[in-house]
This record gives structure tokens, sequence and C-alpha cells, in this order.
């Protein structure tokens, strides 16, 4: 006979909560979806109040709470403070999924300091800043799950973009670094590593007719991935059932890196 009841105990997340950095849109939003079917409640935030309305109702129809926050990350008190509310608002932290980040694209010739700068405050700065607060609660309560999200960049160097290849390579030593130094304080953090996902960061890029062509005929799943294709791992990594998995990458890429 099937037990499989143990099976969802141990990708359940009932009765746990979840803060999403930059949770009200793209891969954010999907994996709070996605984190909410599983039995979370919701702390979002992010910078905007954009598309807020959306996401409240599509939370709250699947049952679960969702609160939100607006605000900065790219200070030290910005991210205590961020902290601070998903705890005034639950009473507690469970899961962190450090997905906030954004994109500078420039020729190196080019390039401005400015757009570095920006790029490497949003992207590597606010998750140092907020595992090191999260994890502190985290250890109090003897547990946690710290996600974040890294890239093809983590690994490869791109082009045009050396402040997010520079940020996403520092996002996965990161996640190294935690994991050595928590793992053992029954707290895991991983990342994910998404392929090329159809979000507004992308979007320059499939309008691209011939970068976009280039891409897809790397791509072994012959597609663009969705947001929505990121979201059950996620949920593997915020469960019990990842509870010896402790500073990996895991590529969610439909095959790229191996092409």
């Amino acid at each position: 006979m099937r037990n499989t009841e143990y099976l969802m105990e141990q990708f359940s997340l009932s009765g746990k909560v979840a803060m999403v950095t930059g949770g009200n849109s793209g891969i954010g939003f999907a994996i709070a979806k996605n984190f909410a079917r599983a039995g979370a409640d919701l702390f979002i935030y992010s910078h905007s109040t954009r598309n807020i309305d959306v996401v409240k109702a599509e939370i709250e129809a699947i049952g679960s709470q969702v609160k939100f926050a607006q605000g900065n990350l790219d200070q030290e008190e910005d991210a205590m403070e961020a902290v601070e509310k998903c705890i005034e608002a639950y009473g507690k932290i469970d899961i962190l999924l450090n997905n906030a980040g954004t994109i500078h694209r420039a020729p190196l010739l080019e390039g401005d300091n400015e757009g570095w700068k920006n790029v490497i405050d949003l992207n590597l700065s606010s998750i140092y800043y907020l595992s090191k607060v999260a994890a502190k609660y985290m250890v109090a309560n003897g547990r946690g799950k710290i996600i974040n999200i890294a890239s093809m960049l983590s690994f490869q160097g791109g082009k045009f973009v050396p402040s997010y290849t520079a940020s996403k390579h520092g996002v996965a030593g990161l996640t190294k670094a935690f994991a050595n130094e928590l793992a053992d304080k029954n707290i895991q953090i991983n990342a994910i590593a998404p392929g090329y996902i159809e979000t507004a960061n992308t979007a320059p890029i499939r309008a691209d007719e011939k970068r976009n062509a280039e891409i897809l005929g790397r791509i072994p799943a012959a597609r663009w991935g969705k947001p929505e294709d990121l979201g059950a791992t996620a949920v593997f990594l915020a469960s019990n059932a990842s509870n010896y998995m402790n500073g990996h990458v895991l590529c969610v890429d439909g095959g790229w890196l191996v092409r």
C-alpha cells in the first residue's frame, strides 16, 4: 500500500511563514503561490506596491494569509526592518526567499559606476543582510530555510551585464558560505539557478529575434522557462524533504548548462 500521507507531510509547508522579497511579480509571485498551495502563509516585501491587489486575491483564494510591506533592501537597517515587520505580522519567520533583484545592461566600456553599485547592493548585499538577520531568528527557533535566487550567470560570464554576473556569482558563494556556518544549527541554505525565464528582465532579449533564436537553439527543452516552472523546486527546498541539503545551487534551466 502506498504511503502518500508520508510524502505529503514531507513536502507540506502547513503552519509555516514564508517571507518573499520581490514577491509581487514574476518568479517571486509564482513561488509565493506555490508556497501558499503547500500551506504556508506569506509575507511579501517589495520596493513597490505594483500588482499587490492581484497577489492578495490569488494567495487568499488558495486559502493562505498574505501581508505586505514596502521598502528598500540595500542597507542593513532596511533588511533588519523588513524581517522585523514579518515577525510583527506573524510572530515568526520559517522560510526566507531572497528573490528581489535587478539588472543593468551596458557594454563594459560604457557602463556607469552607479549602475554597478545599484545591482550589487540589491542582488548581493541585500541577501547578506537579510539572511544574517533572519538566521538569528531561525537559530533561536531551532530551524529554518533560506532560498536564494541565483542564475545561469552564477556559472557563466554573460555579456554586457558585468554587475549582474558578479552579483550572481556572489549569490552562489554566499549560499555555500552561509550553509557552512548554519547547517549544524538546522538551517538549510540553498539556491535555485533559473535558466532563461519569461520575466520582465528578459523581455529585451526575447524581443531580439536573433538573440532569442540563439538562446532557444541551445536549450534542450526548446523553450523559455516560465516562472511557474520554479515553484515546485522552491517548495522542495522550503520543506522537510530537503532537510539534508545544504549549500547547493539547483539549476532549473531546461538543460542549458549541459548543452
